[in-house]
């Protein structure tokens, strides 16, 4: 069985690397947040030290994915 991962595009984003605007991608695997760039290959996984606590408890957030 084929497993796919939904990737979507963040507009306006910028790659840390090599400072492309609109070339990043957003996708999970293995239910790990991760970020990629399409124009250089740079990517990134969310790790416990990216991720910051949501202080309001009328909402269900996790975490908000901070890239570096």
């Amino acid at each position: 069985m084929v497993n796919k991962t939904k990737k979507r595009f963040v507009a306006g984003a910028t790659c840390p690397k090599c400072r492309a605007l609109d070339t990043i991608m957003l996708y999970f695997e293995n239910n790990v947040e991760k970020l990629q760039c399409v124009e250089c290959d740079y990517s990134e996984s969310q790790t416990d030290k990216n991720v910051t606590k949501a202080t309001r408890t009328s909402e269900s957030v996790i975490g908000v994915f901070k890239p570096e």
